[in-house]
């Protein structure tokens, strides 16, 4: 049943295979552990990233304090927001922000301009003035109030839309350089007669 070696050579050669064998077990394991922990390291660097961004999303956005616009011939010809940090957020600057107007008759996306740009004909920029604090761009401390000036267009000028009319609505989408996203939807009043200014 069993087989018996008898002769020493032989048996020497069987103890070399088996020391071979176990080497050869002891090195795959500690490639094998190498690669784990190297990958538990990477998963782990991309885990703490994925978090951070994924805080920040959350964390950084701005709130909008107010909205109104002016009125020029029973027409809203500028649509301003006021807004401010939400409570938590990091600096946001506005100057790397975009915002996703979706009027009534108009789809784009606005980037940030120069007043003279946000105020040209056929405009797709946004201006940013300060209201309180020091920079016209960036919300520093959640004191800051920053106006964000769209010049929606009149009857004469054609601007980001032709003007925005009684009871018009538009959906305003504010994304930060940090990708959080603040919707707002500014409600034109059933009438402007007689208004040179109305809430948004």
């Amino acid at each position: 049943m069993f087989e018996f070696i008898n002769d020493e050579d032989e048996r020497g050669q069987v103890g070399i295979g088996t020391l071979i064998v176990f080497i050869a077990m002891v090195l795959v394991a500690a490639i094998a552990a190498g690669v784990l922990i190297n990958t538990a390291g990477f998963l782990q660097s991309k885990g703490a990233a994925t978090g951070e961004e994924a805080s920040a999303q959350v964390s950084n956005r701005i709130d909008v304090v107010s909205a109104y616009g002016n009125v020029t011939s029973e027409t809203v010809d500028y649509a301003n927001l006021t807004v401010r940090q939400a409570a938590g957020a990091d600096n946001i600057n506005l100057s790397k922000s975009t915002i996703q107007w979706i009027g009534p008759d108009k789809a784009l996306t606005l980037t940030h301009g120069s007043l003279g740009d946000a105020q040209s004909a056929d405009s797709d920029t946004f201006n940013t003035t300060a209201i309180k604090g020091n920079n016209d761009n960036v919300l520093v401390q959640q004191s800051d109030r920053i106006k964000v000036i769209m010049f929606a267009g009149n009857g004469s000028t054609s601007g980001i839309t032709s003007g925005l009319g009684a009871g018009d609505e538009v959906q305003l989408t504010v994304t930060t350089q940090y990708g959080s996203k603040t919707s707002y939807w500014a409600n034109v009043p059933e009438s402007l007669k007689d208004k040179n200014a109305v809430n948004l």
